[in-house]
């Protein structure tokens, strides 16, 4: 695809990585621009709170490329800088150093970034946050030398962490405002399943509580919370969320959620304009709403659609985001979207005190999302495709493990 077009990527994350492979591997033959803040080639996120903050080594699905790739493919690498501003009307970005690039198409994939603490002592050194390379390896560093660690923020990167801070050998105290772990995205049953995990594994929990404030001087000592508590702490985690980086875009252009408003195919509303990853806040037909996703398989879904889409072509989008995590000897795959209000009574195929089971949550007789733990036979495949043909299922089948999970969705589809 011979062409003096110039396609400029803004993000050199797994999206924007991604979406530059597949830019090569469709033969396009013009010329691009990766542009990334980091000092690092794309890389994945997810061995930072996992295997790399472990001290394990890099275990990731290797599906970016090395220096070599970039060299042969004649894509040009623009690292440690920002893209500042986009103009639109002339086709134009400027980074942070006043440089311009001129653009055909353009993909921003930048990402988010950790949401801050704004309490009493939250500059203090020994609080962390988990978003970069190097932040993992600053964080891996501390946890060698600390006794006492306060993750603050129950989600997934907070368990995550907890994990791997029990791993070094550290006592652990994850603070957080709900009633259990995990309660907006897994509702009660599932969240206390994982604190009943963590717990098993000498993690303490403070919960139906929130921070005020840290305490020390040259180095952080304790955390007070809002009830008067106060917990030592050599090391502090915070995993409060994460906010997407859209200041490239007008405001005209954003959703409710704080993400960019795109399609199934990562359009924008400029036609020349496209959006992936932790930014993109989808249409999604099978919910029949915005959802913005801040998952791996999500970035490289993106990738590719975005990738597709600047060449004028359409993809197939996968409308059942998926994620996965490892803690201790817990292995989770999960599909599909729950609304809060409806998170409290998944399905459960399978037994919660063996760490071997499916949870399903279903809304007027459909899937609408499912994980499985440990249950490796059968895995998460038949899950997504219960979501994605949106059959009509019994609860009782569901649950039934006698009947292998294929074989009922097989029977189901019939």
């Amino acid at each position: 695809m011979a062409t003096d077009q110039v396609f400029v990527v803004v993000g050199a994350g797994q999206a924007g990585g991604t979406a530059v492979q597949t830019l090569r591997g469709e033969g396009f033959d013009g010329r691009i621009v990766l542009v990334g803040a980091e000092r690092h080639l794309p890389y994945e996120r997810p061995p930072l709170s996992k295997s790399y903050l472990k001290g394990e080594g890099w275990l990731s699905e290797e599906s970016l490329r090395d220096q070599q790739w970039y060299d042969t493919h004649r894509v040009e690498l623009r690292l440690g800088a920002r893209a500042s501003s986009v103009h639109r009307a002339d086709h134009e970005i400027t980074l942070d150093d006043q440089t311009t690039l001129g653009y055909d198409k353009l993909l921003i994939a930048t990402g988010s970034n950790p949401r801050r603490l704004n309490v009493p002592g939250a500059h203090l050194p020994g609080v962390h946050y988990l978003r970069t390379l190097e932040d993992s390896e600053a964080l891996g560093a501390a946890l060698s030398g600390a006794p006492n660690v306060v993750v603050v923020g129950a989600g997934w990167i907070g368990l995550e962490t907890a994990a791997a801070a029990r791993a070094k050998g550290c006592r652990v105290t994850v603070i957080g405002p709900g009633k259990v772990p995990l309660q907006a995205s897994m509702g009660t049953r599932l969240g206390g399943y994982f604190a009943d995990l963590h717990r098993r594994h000498g993690v303490e929990f403070q919960l139906g509580r929130r921070v005020s404030g840290f305490q020390g001087i040259n180095k952080v000592t304790s955390v007070v919370t809002d009830d008067g508590g106060e917990f030592p702490a050599d090391v502090v985690i915070a995993g409060v969320g994460v906010s997407p980086e859209v200041g490239l875009f007008d405001d005209g252009m954003l959703a409710d959620d704080g993400g960019v408003r795109v399609d199934p195919q990562m359009r924008t509303d400029d036609p020349d304009v496209f959006a992936a990853g932790d930014i993109a806040s989808v249409a999604n037909p099978l919910y029949g709403r915005r959802l913005r996703v801040e998952h791996w398989a999500n970035a490289l879904m993106d990738g590719r659609i975005a990738a597709q889409s600047m060449l004028g072509r359409v993809s197939e989008f996968d409308p059942a985001p998926f994620f996965f995590t490892d803690q201790y000897d817990v292995a989770m795959e999960y599909a599909g979207w729950i609304d809060a209000r409806t998170a409290d009574d998944p399905v459960i195929r399978g037994d919660l005190a063996a760490d071997v089971f499916h949870a399903f949550w279903v809304v007027d007789d459909v899937v609408v999302a499912g994980m499985h733990v440990n249950a490796w036979d059968e895995g998460i495949t038949p899950v997504q495709d219960l979501i994605r043909s949106r059959i009509r299922v019994n609860a009782a089948e569901l649950a039934d493990s006698t009947v292998p999970l294929a074989q009922l969705v097989e029977t189901l589809q019939r």
